[in-house]
């Protein structure tokens, strides 16, 4: 570039079409990756990547193609290892509180919380938008971790992305009878792994019902009302909290944690966040020497049926909170906070 203007100019106008696409491929990379940081990671790589090498780029693709085949190669790369995050259900049974004990396992072994807004671009089809949340939502997520990266690639852009195989066979340098194996032989182990209740029963938006559950849900643990929590659970829900191993089946011994180990909790304030698809709460228990709430947990709610039929508390908040835009403290007069995700 001869001009230095001109190619100023040519350098951010690279720049904001990347840009455009970051929420796409964050989107792609964390299904991919069940992990939000390598996601961003994973994205800030492939932006990276593309900009380094735009002079080779021919053109023969859509930049968006492009940058896919990147990603996924990126994402590819990151799974050799072949670690499978997981949910603290994906790994043991669950444990009666009778012997219930605080064991956490490293970061790597979570499948981790996404802020909506990072991983879901705004589209105008409501359909579309309905088919990209349950793709984040926490079961579909810990399934698609069971599945060989190859497979996973394809399973996600054929049937969240809803690419064309051609597409996809050209993506992976392989045939398009391969491609429509992997996602044949995808589909069968998701069938396989398929749970009852699993499949959160969540409206887009929320119907009145489920906003009335959530209210009725934040009134019990901010008032820390046993019975009020038990009436709003299914009898078979499931509560984990990563990054320990330990999780808890059923109202009773769910609330009978809350009671004894967890009863910290109590006086609790909860913050609504946008999580996986599915509503969720920012938690912030009282604190006793600056005054205040400090952060404890994100909250992530499974709804079905008018009950909650799980609730996960990702605990570790030095990590959750800043991306999801919370502050770290709240004092005690605030009522209301501005989520930046």
């Amino acid at each position: 570039m001869s001009d230095g203007t001109a190619g100023a100019a040519t350098v951010e106008d690279l720049d904001v079409r990347l840009e455009r696409h970051r929420v796409e491929l964050t989107g792609y990379c964390y299904r991919m990756l069940g992990s939000s940081f390598e996601a961003e990671d994973a994205v800030q790589d492939t932006l990276v990547r593309a900009w380094r090498s735009y002079d080779r780029f021919e053109g023969r693709s859509s930049l968006r193609s492009w940058l896919y085949r990147i990603a996924t190669n990126v994402c590819l790369d990151m799974l050799t290892a072949g670690n499978k995050r997981a949910r603290p259900m994906d790994l043991s049974e669950s444990t009666p509180l009778a012997r219930a004990a605080l064991s956490p396992r490293p970061d790597h072994t979570w499948l981790e919380p996404m802020p909506d807004a990072r991983v879901l671009p705004t589209v105008e089809d409501p359909a579309e938008a309905a088919v990209a949340k349950e793709s984040v939502r926490l079961a579909f997520m810990a399934a698609l971790q069971q599945l060989p990266p190859k497979q996973r690639a394809v399973l996600i852009l054929r049937e969240v992305l809803a690419w064309r195989a051609s597409e996809v066979a050209e993506l992976l340098d392989t045939t398009v009878a391969s491609v429509n194996s992997a996602l044949q032989r995808a589909r069968a182990t998701l069938a396989e792994r398929a749970q009852a209740g699993a499949d959160a029963a969540v409206s887009d938006p929320l119907d009145e019902e489920q906003r009335k559950l959530l209210e009725r849900y934040v009134a019990a643990f901010e008032g820390y009302d046993m019975a009020a929590l038990t009436a709003l659970l299914h009898e078979d829900a499931i509560m984990t909290m990563p990054p320990f191993d330990l999780w808890l089946t059923g109202h009773d011994d769910i609330t009978g944690f809350m009671t004894t180990i967890g009863s910290a909790c109590e006086g609790s304030r909860l913050l609504p966040v946008r999580v996986n698809g599915l509503p969720g709460f920012a938690q912030y228990k009282p604190d006793p020497e600056k005054g205040g709430f400090s952060p404890w947990a994100i909250q992530v709610l499974e709804i079905s049926d008018g009950r909650l039929t799980g609730f996960h508390f990702y605990l570790d908040t030095q990590r959750w909170f800043p991306l999801f835009g919370l502050p770290l403290h709240l004092d005690g007069e605030s009522d209301e906070v501005e989520q930046g995700a």
